[in-house]
């Protein structure tokens, strides 16, 4: 028996668990679409084990945001055959998933267990192959192990000093000479400071426009 799609899903009566109360939906590639489900209502999963967790880093992934779908797109226009990929902070996963079927090896990182699952859920609905692995920007040990990568994924994440500051730690770590991070933003405001950060450190930094007027993909190369 074939597996339920995701508008079967989405169709079901909405359970107990907000985490199973999805919708479904999808997006367009280059060439192509990435299916998905998301939960419903992110808010209603708040406060529901660590009322301080929720606090300090809220059910984001649930949501779905105008950058990650950008970056998906930039990312479905290039083959990647054989690239070591990663995405942090990777929610639904749609940068992971058009990565994976672009030919590229990938790890989707989140610090979310739930975030993992869709994840792991929206790759199998589109027949992707990806990694999954729970990881936290200020304790990123295990990750780090796994470096270096080619190619480093992140939208929407520098929403917050704390953010900035991490991502400013971390991703030098994740790559080697000539490995690339692209940062999918919406003109957050702390970015022109990571921007300006990244220029004192990094080979290359570069802003390409998106398909949205305020959402960007800044792409950084490293040369060790």
């Amino acid at each position: 028996m074939e597996p339920p799609s995701p508008t079967e899903i989405a169709r079901r009566p909405a359970p107990t668990d907000p985490r199973l109360d999805l919708l479904a939906g999808s997006i367009d590639l280059h060439e192509g679409r990435i299916r998905f489900v998301h939960p419903r209502n992110p808010a209603a999963l708040l406060y529901e084990d660590d009322v301080a967790a929720d606090q300090a880093y809220p059910p984001y992934w649930a949501e779905l945001w105008p950058s990650g779908i950008e970056l998906a797109h930039a990312v479905s226009e290039r083959d990647w055959t054989g690239t070591r990929a990663v995405e942090l902070g990777c929610g639904l996963a749609l940068p992971a998933v058009a990565a994976a079927l672009a030919g590229a090896r990938v790890l989707a990182t989140d610090r979310s267990a739930d975030a993992l699952a869709f994840a792991a859920v929206n790759a199998e609905q589109n027949g992707a192959s990806i990694e999954t692995a729970r990881c936290s920007w200020e304790d990123p040990g295990e990750l780090v192990a796994e470096a270096p990568f080619q190619l480093v994924l992140a939208s929407d994440v520098l929403y917050g000093q704390r953010n900035v500051d991490e991502m400013q730690a971390l991703l030098p770590r994740l790559v080697g000479d000539g490995g690339q991070v692209w940062i999918a933003d919406p003109e957050r405001p702390l970015t022109g400071e990571f921007l300006a950060a990244a220029r004192t450190r990094w080979a290359s930094v570069e802003t390409s426009p998106t398909r949205l007027p305020k959402v960007w993909i800044h792409r950084l190369t490293w040369a060790g």
